[in-house]
């Protein structure tokens, strides 16, 4: 695609307040089918790292609720904001139009679910790391996709009613001493 071409394909598909206003089923799932800057390669690790061990965890239908339910709540809540911000005129006008797209929010949301995979005090520790690299962006100057990441990862956090009865979590220590012995 051109580069002219590319920005009116994405932003036709992307969820941001213009878009959610005309068609917002449509480009709630459309923005969740393209990854933004077009780099596949750390999104394939990602998936590898975050999203088979939890859809093999979950099982299909849950860990697809989790993701569901990350990318549209992170969705609708930081669009929310941003529609307030351009209202009380603190963002642009022009912010309506945004491009936002990508499977991001829905990898934040796998993020905060994987938390109970995890037996403590790993769990923890986890959480920690989790929560300071989504929690970082927004100390400085934070964007509406900065507080949507963060929201994902909570949102993903509050999916624990979907872990219960999913076995055992994995202790990394038992698997450590599995690899010595």
């Amino acid at each position: 695609m051109s580069p002219g071409f590319e920005q009116h394909f994405l932003r036709r598909r992307s969820t941001n307040i213009h878009e959610l206003s005309r068609t917002p089923l449509r480009v709630l799932v459309s923005s969740a089918m393209w990854i933004d800057g077009g780099r596949w390669l750390p999104y394939a690790f990602l998936y590898t790292v975050f999203h088979a061990p939890a859809e093999r965890w979950l099982g299909t239908a849950r860990w697809l609720l989790v993701c569901v339910a990350a990318h549209v709540l992170a969705s609708l809540v930081s669009e929310g904001l941003l529609l307030k911000a351009i209202r009380d005129g603190i963002a642009p006008h022009s912010a309506a139009n945004t491009l936002d797209i990508g499977v991001s929010y829905a990898l934040a949301g796998v993020v905060g679910v994987l938390t109970y995979r995890i037996a403590a005090p790993w769990r923890y520790a986890y959480l920690a790391v989790a929560a300071l690299v989504f929690a970082l962006p927004l100390t400085e100057a934070p964007t509406f996709t900065d507080i949507g990441h963060f929201l994902a990862l909570l949102i993903g956090l509050a999916c624990y009613p979907l872990t219960r009865g999913r076995g055992k979590a994995w202790n990394p220590k038992e698997t450590l001493t599995a690899l010595r012995g």
